[in-house]
C-alpha cells in the first residue's frame, strides 16, 4: 500500500531556485549559537545591504574562501594587501566600504566575544525571554523588517564602532540565525510555538 507524501510548504520568498530552497529549508530560521557561523551571517548580511539575498547566496562559497572560512581572528588580521586582493575578486561584492567594514567588524566581533564570552551570549542579552521568538506571520508580505531587539542591537553595535549593521541588517541577521523565526504560519519549516 502506497502512502501519500506530505506536501512541503515553503515561504514564497524563496521561490523555486534550488539554492534558495535549500537555504530556506536547512538554515533560515534555525537557531545557531556557533560564533563562527554568527560571524559569517553578520558579514554576509552586511554585504547584502542594497542587494538581494540570492545574490549573496550565489557568492557565499567565494566569500568563504576569500574571508578565510569566516574565521574572525584571521579576518581581523587582514591588511591593505588583503583589501586589494578582495577588490580584485569577482566572486564577492567588490565594494571597498563593505570589505573594510568586514575587517573592522571582525576586530570588534572578537572584542565582544572577549567581553561576553561569545557573540551568542551578547545577542541573547537583547532578548527578554527564550529564543527563538516565533512570530505570527500570516504571509511574507506582512512580516517585520525590524523590531525593538534589532533597533537595540544595531544601536549598540554602532556605538561599538560596527558598520553595515543598521536595524534592518540586524533583523535579517536574527532571522537568518534563528533567534527570530519568521517562517510563514503555513510553512513546513516553522518552529512550533
Amino acid at each position: 500500500m502506497e502512502t501519500k507524501k506530505e506536501e512541503i510548504k515553503r515561504c514564497p520568498w524563496c521561490g523555486t531556485d534550488p539554492l534558495y530552497t535549500e537555504y530556506h529549508d536547512r538554515e533560515w530560521g534555525r537557531l545557531t549559537t556557533d560564533d563562527r557561523t554568527l560571524f559569517e551571517f553578520l558579514i554576509l548580511e552586511g554585504a547584502q545591504a542594497g542587494l538581494s539575498w540570492i545574490t549573496i547566496l550565489r557568492k557565499r562559497e567565494a566569500y568563504r574562501e576569500a574571508f578565510a572560512g569566516f574565521d574572525p581572528a584571521k579576518v581581523a588580521a587582514f591588511t591593505a594587501d588583503d583589501v586589494a586582493r578582495l577588490m580584485d575578486n569577482p566572486g564577492i561584492v567588490r565594494n571597498r566600504l563593505k570589505i573594510n567594514s568586514a575587517i573592522k567588524n571582525a576586530r570588534l566581533f572578537l572584542e565582544i566575544c572577549r567581553e561576553f564570552g561569545s557573540f551568542n551570549a551578547y545577542v541573547l542579552g537583547f532578548f527578554d525571554g527564550a529564543v527563538p521568538v516565533v512570530n505570527d506571520v500570516p504571509d511574507s508580505w506582512t512580516g517585520a523588517c525590524r523590531n525593538d531587539v534589532s533597533d537595540a542591537m544595531s544601536k549598540d553595535l554602532k556605538k561599538r564602532g560596527f558598520t553595515f549593521t543598521g536595524s534592518v541588517v540586524c533583523y535579517s541577521f536574527l532571522q537568518a540565525t534563528g533567534y527570530i523565526d519568521d517562517h510563514e504560519n503555513g510553512c513546513s519549516f516553522k518552529s512550533p510555538r
